[in-house]
């Protein structure tokens, strides 16, 4: 039996009815640049995370761009952001003519206080946090931070919506949030599609104008901006599947458990370390992966083994940032950064979806177990 990484089929099949009635509503209206359609979307988003307004958009990098460009970030500016974590967050700094500064991260894949505290200087303008693989940032270090520096915050929640804790939901906890629809993350779209969202109506404003070339009135702009549209579609197949995500992140969350719970029963907790599950009540991690640290060094032959077995493992993220060669002339890319490069060493992450079923599950702990027993 092979455990394919994402089984977007079997979603699919599962929402065809609801799916194809939004899109053929869509079709029979003829109404493809934002309109009805989206705007019912970004309400129904306003209301699951919490929030006044949110700002469909066309794609989860579109949404770090509009972010930083809603809060004046240009050239001269510094933000920082994790050094460990996928390109678009860096790339949407360098976007608008500022530098990133790359922040160490913790044990549990998040970016470190202590060490962006070292980082702040008089240029430093933003704090990008990611909420890496679907678990939140406890963002109260970031809060003070950012009321003792003057700091803007925002959340790159691409990988973590439906996450929350005692503070709130990911994409409202910042000035302004950044959520990511490409199709293999938690709530995904037919394409790529994203969102904005944040506790600042104003701001939610400037960046649904600034979406739109600007405009405040056909033909009328107050501003340059860019053609960063949600889609209708986009929004049609999302508002159809939104029902359903706190049902699949609870799914992922079980699976997680069965995970943990099947790696220990077959004493392999010491080379293949879990992710740490949040304590009942806590928090709700969401899971967009469940990322283990092979503490043996053999991640890459383990994953070979594991592919090589038909399971659908992958690495997030074998270079990090500041070992790109684009940044290579960046003062922070040339800092010790020994959490992150031991972490782009170590991670391996197992398939986790809600449709995976507890066959799969155990064929991924089996073949993880047939590699250790041949003393691989």
């Amino acid at each position: 039996m092979k455990v394919p990484q994402l089984d977007l089929p079997a979603q699919y099949a599962g929402l065809r009815a609801e799916i194809r009635a939004r899109v053929d509503a869509l079709f029979e209206a003829q109404s493809f640049i934002l309109g009805k359609t989206v705007s019912d979307f970004e309400a129904a988003m306003a209301a699951f995370l919490g929030v006044p307004a949110t700002v469909g958009v066309a794609s989860g990098s579109d949404a770090l761009i509009i972010a930083l460009a809603v809060l004046d970030v240009g050239p001269g500016d510094e933000v920082l952001l994790p050094a460990f974590t996928f390109f678009a967050t860096a790339g949407a700094v360098v976007q608008r003519g500022a530098t990133p500064v790359f922040v160490d991260v913790d044990e549990d894949f998040l970016m470190d206080p202590a060490d962006a505290h070292r980082l702040v200087t008089p240029r430093t303008k933003a704090v990008i946090g990611v909420h890496l693989y679907g678990r939140q940032m406890d963002w109260r270090p970031w809060r003070a931070l950012a009321a003792e520096r003057g700091l803007f915050l925002i959340e790159d929640a691409a990988q973590s919506v439906g996450a929350r804790d005692a503070l709130g939901a990911s994409g409202s906890l910042g000035h302004i949030g950044a959520l990511s629809f490409f199709p293999s993350k938690n709530l995904g779209g037919a394409g790529d599609g994203g969102l904005l969202a944040g506790p600042d109506a104003a701001l939610l404003e400037r960046a649904r104008r600034y979406r739109n070339h600007g405009e405040t009135q056909r033909y009328h702009h107050a501003e340059v901006g860019v053609n960063g549209r949600l889609d209708a579609l986009q929004a049609a197949v999302l508002h159809a599947k939104l029902p359903h995500l706190e049902a699949w992140n609870r799914a992922r969350r079980a699976i997680a458990r069965r995970y943990a719970d099947g790696i220990a029963a077959r004493g392999l907790a010491e080379r293949l370390r879990a992710p740490r599950l949040p304590a009942p009540g806590s928090e709700e991690h969401v899971f967009h992966q469940f990322t283990l640290r092979v503490q043996d060094g053999r991640r890459d032959a383990l994953l070979a083994h594991l592919v090589a077995d038909g399971i659908g493992a992958a690495v997030y993220y074998p270079l990090p940032l500041h070992r790109q060669p684009c940044f290579a002339s960046l003062a922070s890319a040339r800092r010790a950064l020994p959490m992150t490069e031991r972490l782009a060493a170590e991670v391996l992450s197992l398939p986790i979806y809600p449709e995976l079923g507890e066959a799969r599950e155990q064929r991924v702990l089996d073949s993880l177990a047939v590699f250790y027993a041949r003393g691989a």
